[in-house]
């Protein structure tokens, strides 16, 4: 096997005895040495059920080191690893497999009543392990590169049905390269995974890093307030990746106040643009925190702020790292000007390779090594990049552009609201008008908030309509499903108030 898509081997010898994995659950771990043991008991298995080189392999499991085993068996093999949103519906699940083809799915017990009927051959996770590994030393001839897949991993499908996002050994490995260097991770660093590994955050974002750096990976199955706090405390974590909507539950938590976090170096938010609120809740405390910015199909991670500076440039994620370039374009062949609001390109090594089979949905988003990333930014006149929003939730109401997460970000600001997402809605007058979905800590009125926005916003920035929920749906992946509120509200404005006012 080539040398430079092999790493875990060349870690695994300079770091045999450093503990690499944790299972958060059992208090199970693994050095080095193991996990690359593990791999290669793994690559024996799937080559004597079949598995060769350029396979699709699938797996239906919460988090767990059976990732790791996959990703780098897998890599061993030449075979292409397919990790399974495991909160997807079976025909999901299936239409995924099919788009795939899959030559198998792994599952975890836990999920074997989510899939019966998958068009490949379904292993347990249980079966699987006690297979008779094939000698590893017969396989030592198969030639795997750097620029062979490793990876599938599949969108969320916001915008119709999932892509197949493929991630060859150097996309992974160039984002691990450049998040090591750029981050400083090294092998002191332990951080708690408690994303899903089925998607990149979980998986690629500090998980690989980590383990390119000789550090520790500790996995939690499911994200729960009181259990991340353990976990960080008790495995003296130093870096945490969350989303928003995580952040927003652990600092309402009562025991946040009392927790000091004497270990953590910094906690890193992404997925979405975090509210302010979470800065100043942190640095309060005295503790550091960021922002990060990436996609499935780029990294994730993109950019770099120093956690010192983070508080300053509230909101910001930074600025580009070592081994990638950005630039953010007006139109598709002109750049914006300093704090002018444009769409982000990403251009680097980590870039995907494509969509699986949909070279034409690649072609729209890939041009000459950059990626159109569909996301909204801005750069300061210090170079620091901030995220605006997505280019399809941009609201364009009577000809003005308004941008969500500016209006989200001033109403978070109040203390009367928990969580607030903002969409644009057909509007009979105005083409589209801002609808604010929010949910409270405490009791508060339409007009209210109404009157708190216009200290700030633009007459035509500030909200139409408040609509007051328990709580604002989510994704699978724990962010704010802005596709499920605009189909949920899309009639709202077209009631009989709207009459009357095209009437005045």
């Amino acid at each position: 096997m080539a040398m430079d898509s092999s790493w875990l081997q060349k870690r695994s010898q300079l770091s045999p005895t450093r503990i690499a994995v944790i299972d958060g659950e059992t208090g199970e771990r693994w050095n080095y040495k193991q996990v690359y043991r593990r791999t290669l008991d793994m690559k024996g298995r799937l080559h004597s059920l079949g598995i060769n080189k350029g396979d699709r392999v699938a797996l239906l499991s919460s988090n767990d080191i059976v990732y790791f085993d996959l990703l780098f068996a897998c890599g061993e093999l030449g075979a292409i690893f397919v990790p399974l949103n495991w909160r997807l519906s079976e025909e999901e699940l299936v239409y995924i497999l099919e788009d795939c083809e899959a030559k198998c799915v792994i599952v975890q017990s836990a999920y074997k009543e989510n899939i019966r009927n998958a068009p490949c051959p379904i292993i347990s996770l249980v079966d699987l392990q006690r297979l008779p590994p094939t000698n590893s030393i017969s396989l030592d001839s198969i030639q795997v590169t750097i620029n062979d897949r490793a990876a599938i991993i599949y969108t969320g499908g916001t915008t119709g049905k999932p892509k197949g996002v493929i991630l060859t050994h150097e996309n992974i490995a160039s984002n691990a390269i450049n998040t090591i260097v750029s981050w400083g991770i090294n092998e002191l660093d332990v951080t708690l995974t408690c994303l899903p590994m089925f998607h990149t955050g979980g998986l690629n974002a500090l998980s690989t890093p980590l383990l390119m750096a000789g550090g520790t990976v500790v996995l939690m199955q499911e994200f729960q307030v009181d259990k991340v706090i353990d976990l960080l405390n008790y495995y003296q974590c130093t870096v945490l990746l969350m989303v928003p909507t995580m952040y927003h539950l652990l600092i309402e938590h009562p025991r946040f106040q009392l927790e000091t976090f004497p270990t953590m170096k910094t906690f890193l938010s992404g997925g979405a643009p975090c509210p302010l609120e979470v800065y100043e809740v942190f640095y309060q405390k005295g503790i550091l925190f960021k922002e990060g910015y990436g996609l499935t199909e780029a990294g994730p991670n993109n950019f770099y702020i120093d956690p010192t500076e983070a508080y300053g440039k509230k909101g910001s994620v930074g600025k580009p790292m070592m081994f990638n370039d950005v630039k953010i374009m007006k139109k598709r062949n002109q750049e914006a000007a300093i704090n002018e609001v444009g769409e982000i390109y990403l251009k680097g090594r980590h870039v995907f390779e494509g969509y699986w089979l949909k070279q034409e949905e690649t072609e729209k988003v890939k041009e000459d090594g950059w990626l159109s990333t569909g996301d909204l930014g801005r750069r300061d006149e210090d170079g620091y990049i901030y995220i605006v929003g997505r280019v399809k939730d941009l609201i364009i109401s009577g000809g003005e552009n308004i941008y969500p997460s500016e209006v989200e970000q001033t109403l978070t600001q109040h203390e009367a609201i928990k969580e607030v997402s903002v969409v644009g809605i057909p509007h009979p007058k105005w083409g589209e008008a801002v609808l604010a979905v929010v949910s409270l800590k405490s009791p508060v009125t339409e007009r209210e908030l109404t009157t708190f926005c216009s200290r700030t916003l633009g007459k035509f920035k500030i909200p139409k309509r408040f609509v007051f929920v328990p709580d604002i749906p989510k994704t699978v992946v724990g962010k704010i499903d802005k596709k499920s509120l605009s189909h949920c509200y899309k009639e709202i404005f077209s009631c009989e108030e709207v009459n009357k006012e095209l009437k005045n």
